[in-house]
């Protein structure tokens, strides 16, 4: 084979092979998603764009306070990102600007300290099911409004933060 054919040879074989893996690690691993609303403000802003994990969520089971990226109940086509507060099983309830699960105080370290909301439940959250809420919890459209996210709408966990370059690290 002449030496031009074998370098476009190889050349075109990186490239696919590439363009593979890129495909692979988006469908299976990892999948980039951009925040559209300022539901998740301090956490996330409008715009600011993540990475999400699609395989932590099959290693292990999701935990109080991650910051979850799942499809919408009401309309599956669009996803979400909010936090996990309620697992299944636990009951709810918010009441004087403080989270309680199962009548006992939950710190929420990753809200300001001045963060205010308005009161709601006890709500019970079925197997299989998170009770979510946006950080921003006087501007979020969350569980409070329409419901449960069953586990089978779970696309992953929001694990870095990559846009703007300022703000870049560990979604918490």
């Amino acid at each position: 084979m002449p030496k031009k054919t074998r370098v476009f040879s190889d050349i075109l074989e990186s490239l696919v092979i590439a363009v593979l893996l890129a495909v692979l690690l988006r469908a299976f691993v990892f999948v980039p998603r951009v925040i559209p609303s300022g539901s998740m403000i301090p956490t996330l802003y409008e715009k600011d764009r993540i990475i999400v994990s699609k395989i932590t969520y099959r290693f292990h089971q999701p935990e109080r306070g991650d910051v979850m990226v799942f499809r919408y109940p009401l309309d599956p086509k669009r996803n979400y990102v909010k936090r996990i507060i309620g697992l299944g099983g636990e009951t709810v309830v918010l009441s004087d600007n403080k989270l309680y699960i199962n009548d006992r105080l939950v710190s929420e370290t990753y809200l300001p300290p001045d963060t205010t909301f308005y009161d709601f439940g006890p709500i019970k959250v079925p197997p299989e099911s998170y009770f979510v809420l946006g950080d921003n919890r006087m501007n979020s459209q969350d569980s409070r409004v329409w419901g449960f996210v069953e586990r089978r709408l779970v696309i992953g966990k929001a694990v870095l933060l990559y846009w703007p370059p300022d703000r870049i690290g560990i979604v918490h």
